[in-house]
């Protein structure tokens, strides 16, 4: 079974996604080893703490370079899970160095709040209202050095209405990343779905659009 190592910089909305998934069974309750945070006062270490998931909090302010950050704060997920975890952005608000890539590689995924490879970077709602879509999403993918780059996972779609605003399409969205998050990670638990490039679910290639994971 995989084990997850979850980074953390803020609330832990998506977090507790995935805690709530061990604790339907959506996701095997051993799963989740840990959780690390460069934000001591995020809250999202307090719902960690809650389901009794051990936490490490890593300054970036205490380093002098990205790297050494990095260097730390790969030390700090083997601490938690010992035995080749992966690791799992989630609000992790960092831009991960590329030997922090390379030592973990092909084992960190992220979820992006867009269609990648579409609307890569920040502020995606507004950008994807400006231009006009129909369209928006989000996107589980495997993590490589460039932004927001990496083998797409799964996406889950969502309409965009003709009253939206950032604020309404960010909600509906996050509903949907919510949903999806659990369902990816706990194909990689069942060995359905392999972490490599081209990843592969149930021994196929996954296109290059992603899954398409029911109705999440």
């Amino acid at each position: 079974m995989s084990q997850f190592v979850v980074l953390i910089s803020g609330n832990g909305s998506t977090l507790q996604a995935l805690i709530d998934a061990t604790q339907t069974g959506a996701l095997p309750k051993d799963c989740l080893r840990g959780v690390v945070s460069n934000i001591g006062t995020a809250y999202g270490l307090e719902r960690a703490k809650a389901a009794h998931i051990p936490c490490h909090v890593l300054s970036h302010a205490d380093f002098l370079t990205r790297e050494s950050f990095d260097v730390a704060l790969a030390e700090s997920i083997f601490q938690l899970c010992p035995d080749d975890p992966i690791v799992v952005l989630a609000g992790f608000m960092r831009i991960l160095s590329p030997g922090f890539v390379t030592t973990m590689q092909g084992r960190i995924v992220n979820i992006h709040p867009a269609l990648l490879p579409a609307y890569k970077g920040l502020h995606t709602y507004e950008r994807a209202l400006e231009a006009g879509e129909t369209m928006h999403g989000t996107t589980v993918h495997m993590v490589d050095a460039s932004l927001d780059g990496g083998p797409i996972l799964a996406q889950a779609r969502v309409p965009i209405q003709s009253n939206d605003t950032p604020e309404t399409l960010k909600t509906r969205v996050q509903e949907k990343e919510r949903a999806l998050y659990p369902k990816v990670l706990a194909l990689i638990c069942d060995n359905r779905l392999q972490l490599q490039n081209p990843p592969l679910f149930d021994g196929e290639v996954i296109p290059a659009s992603g899954l398409v994971l029911g109705t999440v």
